[in-house]
Parts: structure tokens; C-alpha cells; sequence
């Protein structure tokens, strides 16, 4: 595990109550359980087992077999069985338990699930919410660790979410039940066992907007998901030198907020894109082209990306950390901005 940040409820109040990631998104999951009696979770072990990262541990049990639902192994099956049951005016949740096995799904979410609401003229809304787990640093090897959510966040008619605290964690759901349109929650594998504490009741959130995590004037620096930890350690390291980064946290990764990121860089002139996929086409390829083409004036350096390594994402740790982004070379690159050197 590479990050235990927690920052944004690390300020505990008297009525704070210390959760992780995964208990913040079971809470999320048994909350909306009981608000809408058309909410249903199904997925791969999701019930007797608890989910394959304990995320619906005890859910069956509360809320029975029928609303939470073990599937087949066959994920274009359950994903086409939650776009139709969506069609028929469910909720369904559907929980995919890597990003590299959606792939097996991806003709559903692809052709029906993004498209059906346009090819019927706006008569067939799939109101969907699918949950997958993304990313490395867990030695699960190349078939588990791949971040392969801007392929996603590339197709319209998706809305596609990355929560990064235990804030979002516990709050997006909800508003993404409440989307007409499908969405798509990534959850980094590495968080699940991050701690904090939430405010009770816990804060609403949006899935519209980015969040600016740490104010600074002299480089912007943006992140998501299991990035965005390793993002605010590099802050931590640049502002021992007297460099203030500010800290972007992307959250919505389509359609992406523009104006955050572009108000920031007119403040600071500079940026930093940190994101643990494949350079060649990434969503890091996307930021960066947006800020160069909308806020060129405002660059005063042009724009960096720290990416993942270009290899199927390697076992041996050692090998495993070198190939993904880490504090050292987000400010390294940080410094390359601001001074011209690294």
C-alpha cells in the first residue's frame, strides 16, 4: 500500500467518526438501500462473500439476497442484466471487481448502456451505476492493476468518477444514482484501507466539479484517484523549498471541469499532470492538451505529465513501484516547471 492520506477529514470534530474507504463506501451503499426501494447491488461475490474487497460485507445479511445479488462469472451478462433491469426503472448498482475484466463487458457499456438514451431519441435513459476497482501498487500483477479509466472517460454518454477521499468515497454514490445517465465509480485499490474520520451526518458532494486539495500560486498539479496522496506528499516535499503547488483532484473524469483546472493554472502559469496510466493516450494526454489549448497564455512552462511506466504493470514490488508515478518524480517535474531543472 502506497498511501494512507486522508486530509481532507483529518481535522476531526466532536461529532467526526473514524471510517476507512471501504467502510465509507458500504455506508454509502446501505444508505441508499434504504432510501429507494429500487436500488439493488449484484456482482461477483458481492453477497455471501462481502464483495471481493469487503465492500458489501453484511449487506445480504441487513437487506436480503434479492437486493443484493451474487452473479454468474460472466460480466457482460450481469452488466447487460443491469442495463435492462435500469430500462425497467431499477437502480441498479453493478460491482465489476477489476477494471481489466470489464473489458469482457465492455460491448454493453460501450454500444447500450452510453448509447441507447441518444439512439432512441431520448426515450430510454439507463440510469446505471457500475463500480470497478482500478489501479496497482498491491502486487496483483499485469490482469489486475492496469488503470484503464480514461478509455472510459473517452466515451460520451457516460459520466465517470473517481473518488479519492473518504468524502467522495461516502458521497458520490448516492448523486450518481440519481443520474439518468450511466455512471462509471472507480475505486483505486490502494485506498480501500485508508482512515480517517467523517462528520456525521456526512457531507453531501457533487459529481460535477473538481476539487482544488491544497491552495498554492507557483505550479498546479493534477491528480485523481490512488494519484492524488502521492500528488499532496510531492506538495509536501516542494513546499519544504519554498515551491507552494497547488493541488487539483480531477474526481470527475468525464465530463471533465475545465474551469477549475483553468482558473488554477492562470494563477500559477504552470502544471503538472499525474496519472498512473499509460502515457500513450492517456487521460493525462487529454488534461494537458485542454490546459495548452484553452489556457496557453496563461503557461509560462510547458505542460508536464508523470504517467505510468508503457509495460503490463510488473509483480515484484520493486519493480511495481518503479513503474508507477511516486512523489520524488511528481516534483521533480514540478521543479522542472518553475526552475527549468529537475
Amino acid at each position: 500500500m502506497t498511501t494512507t492520506w486522508a486530509r481532507p477529514a483529518d481535522s476531526p470534530s466532536p461529532d467526526a467518526a473514524v471510517t476507512t474507504y471501504r467502510e465509507a463506501l458500504r455506508e454509502a451503499h446501505r444508505e441508499a438501500l434504504r432510501r429507494d426501494p429500487r436500488v439493488f447491488l449484484m456482482g461477483e461475490d458481492v453477497a455471501r462473500y462481502g464483495g471481493s474487497f469487503a465492500v458489501s460485507l453484511g449487506l445480504a445479511e441487513e437487506f436480503g439476497e434479492e437486493r443484493v445479488r451474487d452473479t454468474p462469472l460472466s460480466e457482460s451478462a450481469f452488466t447487460g442484466a443491469g442495463i435492462g433491469a435500469a430500462l425497467r426503472g431499477m437502480r441498479p448498482i453493478v460491482e465489476i471487481m477489476t477494471v481489466n475484466f470489464s473489458l469482457l463487458a465492455l460491448d454493453q457499456i460501450l454500444n447500450n448502456a452510453a448509447t441507447l438514451l441518444h439512439m432512441s431519441g431520448g426515450q430510454l435513459a439507463v440510469p446505471l451505476v457500475i463500480r470497478m476497482t482500478t489501479g496497482g501498487g498491491r502486487q496483483l500483477a499485469a490482469q489486475h492493476s492496469h488503470s484503464l479509466e480514461g478509455w472510459y472517460a473517452h466515451i460520451p454518454g457516460l459520466r465517470v468518477l473517481a473518488p479519492a477521499t473518504l468524502e467522495d468515497a461516502r458521497g458520490m454514490l448516492w448523486p450518481a444514482l440519481e443520474d439518468p445517465d450511466p455512471v462509471l465509480i472507480f475505486e483505486h485499490g490502494s485506498l480501500y484501507p485508508l482512515k480517517g474520520t467523517l462528520p456525521d451526518p456526512p457531507p453531501e458532494v457533487d459529481i460535477a466539479h473538481a476539487a482544488i486539495r491544497r491552495a498554492g500560486g507557483d505550479v498546479t498539479l493534477v491528480a485523481y484517484g490512488g494519484g492524488l496522496g502521492k500528488t499532496v506528499a510531492a506538495a509536501d516535499l516542494l513546499a519544504a523549498e519554498g515551491i507552494e503547488a497547488e493541488v487539483v483532484d480531477l474526481r470527475v473524469l468525464r465530463p471533465l471541469d475545465e474551469a477549475t483546472l483553468l482558473d488554477s493554472l492562470a494563477k500559477t502559469h504552470r502544471a503538472v499532470v499525474v496519472d498512473e496510466a499509460w502515457r500513450s493516450g492517456s487521460l493525462a494526454a487529454e488534461v494537458s492538451a485542454r490546459l495548452s489549448e484553452k489556457g496557453f497564455y496563461d503557461l509560462d512552462a510547458p505542460v508536464e505529465r508523470v504517467c505510468g511506466a508503457e509495460v503490463p504493470l510488473p509483480y515484484a514490488a520493486h519493480l511495481e513501484q518503479a513503474a508507477l508515478p511516486q512523489p520524488e518524480g511528481i516534483a521533480a517535474a514540478a521543479r522542472r516547471t518553475v526552475h527549468g531543472d529537475g
